[in-house]
Parts: structure tokens; sequence; C-alpha cells
């Protein structure tokens, strides 16, 4: 469920990338805080744990426009890809109000693709989240190389409910923000209903809110209009922040903690 300030007037839709191990996840994210202006992104922030290896957990606070009188900003994190992080995919997905999964495209990942897409239905049902209930839109990444798993492949195996999908290569920005352009049609309605307790509209009013809410918001999360990819020599993105965490338990603490330390802040 969305973070909410009333004292701010304020609130946060936490959006999470999940998908195998190097589909493109960071990527996505990497590529949007490259793209968008600095006042309106966040920082990037990686939580670490007493492992072996580092666990990232990438959050990016986008600022979006405004759901009546609330400013709506969009958290969004990555989950690990490796199957042996199951625990912290669970702990980051809690709370969740919307899911892009990213498969990666090349034939030989298939069987790594059907993997992650179970483990995030078991996964959601240990939040107590149903799958069939949770707001998704389905990112096939990495099209730009050769020998791909063709788009009606994975609408078989993964989206037989033919929710909206989008074919993306990450690395070079096509498909980023319209994936994410996507999965705002699909969770602010449902956020603007429950958190702000507004009534179901009927047919000729949901036509107007969404006109208003392509203007205030998802117009806002389409694909800047600067160059039409990454040039081949691209500006270093600043290093993330890192926050050190011991537990999933302190995982979770951790990012309710960030969200609601975000939305305490005023905009300038």
């Amino acid at each position: 469920m969305a973070y909410v300030s009333y004292v701010t007037k304020s609130l946060a839709i936490k959006i999470v990338y999940y998908g195998p191990g190097l589909s493109g996840k960071t990527t996505n994210l990497r590529y949007i805080y490259y793209k968008l202006d600095p006042a309106y992104r966040g920082d990037l922030i990686c939580l670490e744990t007493d492992t072996e290896r580092t666990i990232f957990f990438d959050l990016l606070p986008v600022k979006a426009g405004l759901i009546g009188e609330f400013k709506v900003h969009f958290q969004l994190l990555t989950v690990p890809g490796q199957v042996f992080y199951e625990a912290s995919r669970k702990s980051v997905l809690r709370g969740a109000d919307g899911v892009i999964f990213v498969a990666d495209s090349q034939v030989p990942l298939l069987d790594a693709n059907l993997e992650s897409f179970d483990s995030l239905r078991r996964n959601l049902l240990a939040n107590d989240m149903d799958l069939n209930l949770m707001p998704l839109v389905f990112q096939y990444n990495k099209r730009d190389l050769e020998n791909l798993i063709p788009v009606e492949t994975f609408n078989n195996l993964l989206n037989p409910q033919r929710l909206p999908f989008v074919e993306s290569s990450a690395i070079n920005g096509w498909g980023v923000f319209e994936s994410l352009h996507e999965i705002a049609k699909l969770t602010v309605p449902r956020v603007r209903e429950k958190v702000l307790e507004e009534k179901k509209l009927e047919p000729e009013e949901k036509e107007e809110q969404e006109k208003a809410l392509e203007k205030e918001i998802y117009g806002k999360l389409q694909t800047p209009r600067l160059e039409e990819q990454l040039p081949e020599a691209r500006p270093t993105i600043p290093a993330e922040s890192k926050r050190k965490v011991r537990t999933h338990e302190e995982i979770e603490q951790e990012l309710e903690r960030l969200a609601k330390e975000f939305l305490g802040k005023k905009d300038e």
C-alpha cells in the first residue's frame, strides 16, 4: 500500500522491478536516473547485507505530479535476481503497489525467466498478496540482441491474460519510460481510490479522470525529449548512496523508513 503523509500532502507509490539476474532491472533505474531532471528525482540508494556478495536495492524516488492536492512520488526498487536471495526479494516486495517484470529475451534464458516469475508468485503469496490482483507490466528486455524469444512465446508462457507488455532495450533506453508509463496507468487509479477513499466512477467520469491523470502524471513519465539514445560515451552516473543493514527484517524497516523520510521532506 502506498505511503501517505497528510502533513506534507504527499504519497509514494512503490514499484518493484522483478526478474532474473542481469535481465536489466538496475539498468532501467540507471537510465531513468540519467534522463530525469535532478529536480524530479531523488538519489540512488543501495542497501547492503553482511554476506559474501553485496545485495543492491536501488531506490529512486521520482516526482510525478498531483492527485488532487497530494504530490505523487514513485519509489522505484529492484530486487536481487540471483535465486539464493529469495528472502531478500520477498522483503522488497512487501507493500508493493505494482510490479514491472523484466524478462531477458535471450533464448538460453527462457527457463530463468520462468523460474523468476514463479518466484514472484511465491513471494507475493508469502506477503499475503495475490499476483492476479497485483498491477503488473511485462518488459521484454534486450530486444536489440540476436537469438530472441518471440514475444508471442513470452505472452503464452508468462502473460496469457495479455496484461500490458513492452519490448525494450534498457541499455539504449527503448521501452524504459514506456514501461513506467504503463505501470503508472495501472497503479495510480487504484491508489487514488483506496488511499483517498474516492468512490468508484461512472464510465464518463472515469474517462475524464484519465485525461486529467494523463496531463498531471502519466505524461511526466515519458522519455524526456533529449537525444533518442544514450551517447556511446555515457557520462558517469554518481555512485549510489549505500546503507548497511544486516537482516531481512532490517531491510524492510529501512525501506519503510526511507519512504516515510522522503515523504516527510517538504518540496522546494
